[in-house]
């Protein structure tokens, strides 16, 4: 015989943004049906009973409530159903706990046994090794908060990423303040939580857990029959072909925000952990959407549309690989596109005389062996920047997220960029301006060694003023390195070079520094960066001008 599967508690309404099942699937019991969403958490519904799907009653972007139609199953052995519809609604007890636990706010349905509110301490969950910073806290102390309702967004070198509620509760105290390094494990708030029904032990909380740490995909079954979704349903903007099949893993927020731009989920890849779909990702694509469809009007009227590259099939030139890009090179690629988009580059060129420098720099040969350290030429940029850093604060600043201020550093960290075999990374060291060319030689070693053995922590990545990108050991004269924001400026060197220099009298053999100084035009201007330059130059031909 058939029956009709209702909609069970969910804590009120939620929109249907997955199909899971088709007419003519045979489901198992607890195989989610469909996906519902609700402003706060998206849920899967799963099959009370076991049988054969004889009807959809819902489709994509209905607004389903407690009690509607769902699905008509044809039940196996149907004799057997009617004899246990007195038992029925006891039987779906199970699914409505679980159910109640995924919902958005808690069901106002009589439990079994209710347990007193207490008051519990939140710590930051797994965000892997290292470190990430506070960057946004998106609830205050007072606030009613809902199971996966983002409570703060982390930011390390690598992603940014929104940490949701485990559970729903009242907001007791804050233990975090924007701008602070935090780890997995540290104490992140105490909340008040509302007693909830006792757990069935045949529906386990890590299942529940699970699927909202998933948010629209059950790990329990291996195979799911493929139906269409909210996202693909909509309009998608590229015109690529959908990968529907692909497993998403979005947040709430960030899947109500794709529906709004008519974004096909399964068309990004995350930036986030696991692969996670963070909301800059969304955004990030229909930036890269809307560049395309302004495409020919941009080209037309000199404005500012990218140009999509077009599609070139190399196999009909010859035999062509296909390589997969490292994660490191991924995001770094991501890094610097998204610098030079947002960032208005200028590249200031000047020359500085080393000469003295150089042989300072072999006379203390011995005496570096002595400390254990090799002297190069970066413990003076380090230093001799550091001095500038000080002497001009213009350059240690960052754009305020307003466009409209601009926040200074009284502290001087400046990175190096290392180059990996996966990719380049950049170390920073702290403090530049109290160390010594020694220390900052072993430092520089130190990391440099961790950064090509993949030791180099978050820590040791993340809160650099400025940043120095040396291709001196390679060669070539100037290049244009990319600012790496939010920092404002970059320094690039290249090989010295014997050059001939006039003296006033004659020409003397000077070996010259070629320097390459990249700005952000919005919070320096070219007399700055060129002062910026003359004055680095005095410092780098005369490095006892630092002591003064």
């Amino acid at each position: 015989m058939s029956e009709v599967i209702k909609v069970p508690d969910v804590g009120g309404e939620g929109e249907v943004i997955e199909i899971l099942v088709a007419v003519g699937d045979r489901v198992e019991v607890e195989q989610s049906l469909v996906t519902l969403e609700s402003d706060k958490a998206s849920m899967e519904l799963p099959s009370p009973r076991a049988g054969v799907v004889k009807a959809i009653k819902v489709k994509i972007g209905d607004t389903l409530k407690e009690g509607d139609d769902l699905v008509e199953l044809e039940i196996e052995g149907g004799e057997q159903a009617a004899d246990e519809q007195p038992a029925e609604q006891a039987k779906a007890e199970e699914p409505k706990q679980q159910e109640q636990q995924a919902a958005p706010a808690p069901a106002e349905k009589p439990a079994a046994k209710k347990a007193e509110s207490s008051v519990q301490s939140f710590n930051i969950p797994d965000i892997g090794d290292g470190t990430a910073r506070v960057i946004e806290l998106l609830v205050n102390v007072g606030d009613k908060v809902e199971a996966e309702q983002s409570l703060l967004t982390l930011e390390s070198d690598k992603a940014s990423m929104e940490i949701p509620a485990p559970a729903a509760g009242v907001i007791e105290a804050i233990e975090v303040k924007l701008e602070q390094e935090v780890s997995t494990g540290d104490l992140m708030l105490r909340m008040r939580v509302e007693g909830e029904a006792e757990e069935d032990e045949s529906a386990p909380a890590a299942i529940v857990e699970e699927a909202q740490d998933e948010v629209a995909v059950t790990p329990a079954k291996e195979e799911r029959p493929s139906a269409p979704t909210a996202e693909q349903s909509a309009p998608t903007p590229v015109g690529a072909p959908s990968r529907g099949g692909k497993k998403v893993h979005a947040g709430p927020a960030v899947r109500k925000l794709a529906r709004e731009f008519g974004v096909d989920l399964s068309e990004i890849t995350g930036s986030g952990p696991r692969n996670r779909i963070l909301k800059d990702d969304v955004q990030a694509h229909v930036k890269a959407v809307m560049q395309q469809r302004k495409d020919g009007s941009a080209a037309a009227t000199g404005g500012a549309g990218i140009p999509q590259v077009p599609e070139v099939d190399f196999s009909r030139f010859g035999e062509v690989e296909l390589t997969d890009m490292t994660r490191l090179q991924q995001i770094g690629a991501a890094n610097l596109h998204r610098s030079w988009l947002n960032v208005p580059h200028v590249t200031q060129f000047d020359l500085a005389d080393i000469s003295e420098l150089e042989a300072f720099r072999k006379a203390q040969k011995a005496v570096a062996e002595k400390a254990g350290v090799k002297l190069t030429v970066l413990p003076f940029l380090l230093k001799a920047c550091a001095h500038l850093l000080r002497e001009q604060p213009n350059f240690n600043v960052s754009l305020a997220p307003n466009g409209k201020q601009l926040i200074q550093k009284n502290y001087v960290h400046i990175g190096f960029a290392v180059d990996t075999p996966d990719g380049l990374l950049v170390a920073v060291i702290r403090d530049v301006d109290k160390k010594s060319l020694l220390e900052l030689a072993a430092e520089a070693a130190e990391l440099a060694d961790k950064a090509r053995n993949k030791k180099l922590s978050a820590n040791e990545m993340q809160g650099a003023c400025f940043t120095i990108s040396s291709l001196g050991h390679i060669g070539g004269t100037y290049f244009t390195p990319i600012v790496n924001t939010p920092e404002v400026a970059i320094l690039g060197v290249s090989r010295a070079t014997m050059q001939p220099v006039w003296d006033g009298n004659a020409f003397q053999p000077r070996l010259m520094l070629p320097l390459s100084l990249s700005y952000d035009h919005r919070a320096i201007n070219g007399a700055a960066a060129a002062q910026f330059t003359k004055r680095l130059g005095e410092l780098l031909t005369d490095i006892r001008s630092m002591l003064l």
